[in-house]
């Protein structure tokens, strides 16, 4: 008995010795003096940058043969999370059905396969299918394969498709005659993706992106089946504005828009005169936002002119376009942000957000009368779907809860009646929608502000004060988390985690103010509330205020280091996907790709105030001496968005000043770029790598 006892303390020991002995990778550190402002910075991790680097590779590589070594004991769990969250999505599935200039179209999928297969059907759902593209067969042989875009000739005949298999979002277009099935061998690189057909069927236009730098700053005209050079239609020759292209739903104009955070410039072309020149509609000024709906005779504009913070719609003749023939249709309102603007012949849908929540308020064309589609929750989630028949008298549009699963819904505009065309079903047999329950609450941020915060937790796990949080958050761009389903969330739901999203400044959840208060040097906003949503959860007894977790990805993932640098002893674990953590360095390099128009979101860090500031919470330059939270970070070596040496000189610069010894981990994809991986099922290998990282620190009390 005393000798198998022995055994025992002896393997248990080697065990321990063993977990210990993994050690973590350490990056060579050679010191690069930057310097800006007569300020000088020491990065000793600059030499990551360069892409391509063997030693660079190698400590990649390392970095993720450490994360598989620590997370070893956790490989079931890995992989039973992984297989939990492929149990609950129906392989063979399809989109619904879309009419579109005579055909319905459609995207679906089979058991077994990674990839969408794109269908559609002439006149009637009861014809034979006709698949355009089978996205698992052309994807053999590529590690990374997308889809950017498919547009479809005026006439049927001729179909314009991009594809990325390197994940840098440089899309070729290919192009395929759907009458013989076959593909030409003509092909456009470097393009952001979609097309734009003329109405002659032979010109299109493509915007052009720079291939440093990923900025798209040119339009092209191209002439299908023509031995021609493509022309150059327009070029932006400001490096802090991006371009994108489309045709209007009314099918008579092509339009180019050319943006950055707070201005926009609109030209037009006449899709029946395709050889024309482009006009523009309304000349940039600085601080003035529009976008334009074509119906009729009439131009729909959304725009902010005259000080209005939250939009206003207003209206134009077709040929009289500049501002100041700009007449009010829908006045601006102090409380209400108007999001965005759906034309039909016969009506209006606006789609407005008051207090958070998002509405879709209907205006007749005929009367002017309007009303709400209601809806029956507190906390939920709803977008406008695809509505590409402009004299259609119904409105698609998605809806979706916390605890209600995604449901596309068509609503008849004249009789104001509700049709689910279709709620995903979550598979599995386990699922019920009244096993959770979801909550808007609002936190006290230590300026006085309320910060909204939804949240969802399964019942039967729930006891207050005692359950491990996920808090998520973004706030960057204005960009609005809404509180929608998740078949995923379940796998933490139903292991009794309460999750939630923190609606913090830099969202436009309360409006375009909201926005404001947290960007530019309003910016340290964003983390306090976000900090100070974690505190209230806490403190208040909604969770066990030692066992909260964080999450957030690409601006999300700074979130996620200033929140790390600030107030490290809030959080007990973070996850930061692809996070933009060296702003300043990055924001100092125009070369790299998309910074030249981040200037009005960030600063410039020319502007030696924007310098200070913007250095006063970058992540990387603010890693100090101190404990930090267990924290796990995802990158894609090919990522666009965020360059992957971000994400690896952080951890390297944290390895080195941290004080403490708990886990620091990295995962980078080396096939994948700022979206992950590209198959249906793939993504999730990395969503069950973060879920199996927060349960093991649970585990660890």
């Amino acid at each position: 008995m005393k000798k198998s006892l022995l055994l025992m303390i002896i393997l248990l020991h080697s065990c321990d010795m063993k977990k210990n002995e993994i050690i973590e990778p350490r990056a060579e550190k050679i010191s690069k003096i930057i310097t800006a402002h007569n300020h000088e910075r020491i990065d000793e991790f600059y030499w990551l940058n360069e892409r391509g680097n063997p030693k660079v590779i190698d400590y990649l590589n390392s970095e993720n043969d450490y994360r598989n070594s620590y997370m070893e004991d956790y490989k079931g769990l890995e992989n039973e999370l992984f297989e939990e969250i492929k149990s609950r999505i129906k392989e063979d599935d399809s989109s619904v059905p879309y009419l579109d200039n005579g055909y319905y179209y459609y995207t679906r999928f089979e058991k077994g396969k990674q990839y969408p297969i794109y269908c559609r059907k002439k006149d009637n759902l009861k014809n034979d299918e006709e698949i355009l593209i089978d996205v698992n067969k052309m994807s053999q042989g590529h590690e990374y394969f997308r889809i950017g875009g498919i547009d479809i000739s005026p006439n049927n005949k001729i179909m314009a498709y991009s594809v990325d298999t390197i994940s840098r979002r440089l899309y070729t277009v290919h192009f395929k005659n759907l009458e013989t099935g076959k593909k030409n061998t003509h092909t456009i690189s470097n393009t952001s993706g979609g097309v734009s057909w003329a109405n002659d069927n032979m010109t299109l236009f493509y915007n052009q992106k720079n291939t440093k730098t990923l900025r798209t700053e040119k339009v092209m005209r191209h002439s299908f089946n023509q031995n021609q050079k493509d022309e150059e239609v327009y070029f932006e020759k400001d490096d802090e504005f991006n371009l994108y292209s489309y045709k209007s739903k009314s099918g008579k104009y092509i339009i180019i828009v050319s943006g950055k955070t707070i201005s926009d410039e609109i030209r037009f072309l006449n899709a029946n005169e395709p050889d024309g020149d482009f006009k523009i509609f309304q000349k940039r000024v600085d601080g003035l936002e529009y976008s334009i709906d074509h119906l009729n005779d009439k131009w729909y504009v959304r725009t902010n002119i005259n000080d209005s913070k939250n939009f206003k719609l207003m209206v134009c003749d077709e040929d009289k376009t500049s501002s100041d023939n700009w007449k009010e249709f829908i006045k601006h309102r102090k409380n209400v942000l108007l999001e965005g603007v759906e034309v039909f012949n016969d009506f209006f849908v606006i789609t407005e957000r008051e207090n958070g929540q998002r509405r879709f308020n209907v205006i007749s064309n005929k009367d002017g009368e309007s009303h709400y589609i209601d809806y029956e929750e507190e906390v939920f989630s709803a977008y406008s779907s695809v509505n590409s028949e402009i004299n259609s008298k119904t409105f698609r549009y998605g809806y979706s809860s916390m605890t209600t699963p995604n449901s596309t819904i068509e609503y008849n505009l004249i009789k104001k009646t509700k049709t689910v065309l279709k709620e995903a079903e979550i598979l599995g047999g386990t699922f019920d929608k009244n096993n959770y329950e979801s909550m808007l609450v609002w936190a006290d941020a230590r300026d006085g502000k309320k910060v909204p915060i939804s949240l969802v937790f399964r019942k039967d796990t729930y006891k207050k004060g005692k359950n491990p949080l996920l808090l998520y958050g973004y706030g960057s761009y204005g960009s609005t988390n809404s509180a929608g389903f998740s078949s995923v969330r379940l796998s933490l739901l139903d292991r009794g985690f309460v999750y939630a999203i923190a609606h913090i400044r830099g969202s436009q959840y309360l409006g375009r103010e909201w926005y404001e208060d947290g960007k530019m040097f309003n910016k340290k906003n964003t983390f306090w509330d976000f900090i100070d949503s974690a505190k209230y959860l806490g403190n208040n007894s909604f969770v066990d205020k030692d066992h909260i977790f964080a999450m957030g990805g690409s601006a999300g993932g700074l979130l996620m280091g200033a929140i790390a640098n600030m107030e490290p002893e809030v959080f007990k674990g973070i996850v930061a996907a692809v996070p933009f953590v060296d702003v300043v360095t990055t924001m100092l390099d125009e070369t790299i790709p998309l910074t030249t128009f981040e200037f009005d979101e960030w600063g410039d860090p020319k502007d030696e105030d924007s310098y200070y500031y913007m250095l006063s919470y970058s992540p990387y330059d603010q890693v100090e001496e101190k404990d930090y939270p267990a924290i796990f970070i995802t990158t894609g070596y090919h990522d666009s968005q965020v360059q992957y040496f971000e994400p690896a000189k952080w951890i390297a610069r944290l390895r080195d000043k941290r004080t403490n010894k708990e886990p620091l981990l990295m995962y980078c994809n080396m096939d994948a770029g700022h979206g992950g991986a590209s198959g249906r099922f793939e993504a999730y290998k990395e969503t069950a790598m973060e879920y199996a990282f927060l349960i093991s620190l649970t585990e660890n009390k």
